[in-house]
Parts: C-alpha cells; structure tokens; sequence
C-alpha cells in the first residue's frame, strides 16, 4: 500500500476517535451541568429532610408554611421548654382522653407501646384532653424515648420529672410543669392518628420543628418546598444583620434585601 495512501486513512482514524471523545467528553459535561443545577436543598432521604429541618430557625419554618398554606401552623406561646434545645424529627401521635377514677391496669399500656414503635428522628406528640396540670410524661417515658433515639416531645398537657429530664438532656415542650400523674385518671384513646396540638393540626409522620421561638409542624407532603424557602429566608435574615450595623439603618437594609 502506498505510504501516503496508509498515512491518509492513519490520520483520519485518529481524528474519528479524536472527535469520538470529545462528543463523550461534552456529553460528560452537560451531565455534570445539569447534575449540578439540581437545587442543593433538595434531599435525598428522609434523615437529610431532617438534618436540614434541624439547621433552619423555626421562625423562618413558620413564615414559610404561611405564606405557601396559608395557615397558622405554629403552636401558641403556652407550649414552652422545659430547657433551651432545637429539634426536628417525625411526628409520633398519641392521645389520652379523660376517664377519671378508672381502675383498669391496662388504661395506658397503649400510651407505653406507641413510645416502643418509635425511633431515631421520631418526634412524640401527645395531646392530653384537658390536661394542662395532668403531666402527660415524666422521666420513665422520656429515658426510653431518649433510649430509641427520640429528637424529643411535644406535649399539650403537663409534664414531670424536670430534673431528670433536664439531667439526661431529653428535650420537651409542654404547656406546662406539674407534678400529677395521668394514671387513673385518663386512658389511652389512639396512637398515630391525626390530633390538634395546641390549636394545630397535627398528623403521623408530618415534621415538627422546634426551638427556642417555639414549635411549628410542617405538613409532610409540603416538606421539601417549606424547607427550600425556609432556606432561602434564613440565608436573606443573616445576611441582613450585617448589612444593618454597617449602614445602621434597618429601613436601608429592608429595602435591599425586600424582607422583614
């Protein structure tokens, strides 16, 4: 074969392959492209939907459920800590209904058992029927929730044992601190089922949230948009603090970042 004639069909091999890769290469990269576009507050599991929950103010979680449902879903200034925490986690709903002089054993053996069905990122939320000086949990029920891996309790009734609770570093929001028990008094009435806690709606596996501004709950199929904004609010309210003291003027500020 003429030397030319090899050189020629050598070179334009060469240059297919050349042009091969670079097709792959640019393939490669509009993949990355789009892969990096993809929104980096979108999660990719459940605990990540809740270690990002964790990281947002409660606050700007209540601003962003405003605006997006239109609704309250915060729970009043009557739901307190028993000490400063920050926690996120799936709601585990209980109800106890009055059914005072009750003599029965197994009154609240449905109460215990739905604390041994939760764990990790599990959020205990029990509304007590008139229960604000009746204590709705006390330092046994804590201690095994803390022992499963419970991120804490919301309680619309009273709670107990505050030192110990405090001691071991579980985190509870009642309405408030007595030192009465529920036993033959009340009985369990349902585990996972939709409550009203504290005025707000409150259903199994939603996302509550609570730090020291209070406690909101998150609608479980609004969780990703109501985080996504909640995000954004919290990046514009930090970003603000700076831009006031530097030009000490809060209106200046308001202006150019178009929040309060």
């Amino acid at each position: 074969m003429d030397k030319s004639l090899r050189f020629t069909k050598q070179h334009t091999f060469a240059a297919s392959l050349a042009a091969v890769a670079l097709i792959i290469t640019l393939s490669s990269g509009v993949r990355m492209v789009r892969a990096q576009a993809t929104p980096a507050t979108a999660a990719s599991s459940d605990s990540e939907l809740i270690a990002q929950f964790r990281r947002v103010e409660v606050a700007s979680v209540s601003d962003a459920l405003e605006q997006i449902t239109g609704k309250r879903m915060y729970m009043s200034h009557h739901m307190q800590p028993i000490f400063t925490a920050k926690f996120a986690g799936f709601a585990r709903t209980v109800q106890l209904k009055k059914d005072e002089g009750n003599k029965d054993p197994e009154a609240l053996t449905g109460m215990l058992e739905a604390i041994d069905q939760g764990s990790t990122d599990s959020v205990y939320v029990m509304v007590v029927e008139g229960g604000e000086d009746i204590a709705g949990m006390g330092g046994l029920m804590g201690t095994a929730m803390a022992a499963r891996g419970y991120a804490g309790a919301v309680i619309d009734g009273g709670v107990r044992d505050v030192a110990y609770l405090r001691k071991i570093g579980f985190p509870v929001f009642a309405t408030g601190i007595v030192p009465s028990t529920s036993v033959h008094h009340y009985r369990f009435a349902g585990a996972q089922i939709p409550l009203v806690c504290n005025g707000v709606s409150v259903n199994p596996g939603d996302i509550v949230v609570a730090d020291s501004d209070g406690v909101a709950v998150v609608p479980r199929a609004q969780a990703q948009p109501v985080l996504t904004l909640a995000q954004q609010m919290d990046f514009k309210e930090h970003s603000m603090y700076a831009v006031i003291e530097q030009l000490k003027s809060i209106v200046a500020a308001v202006k150019k970042f178009g929040r309060l």
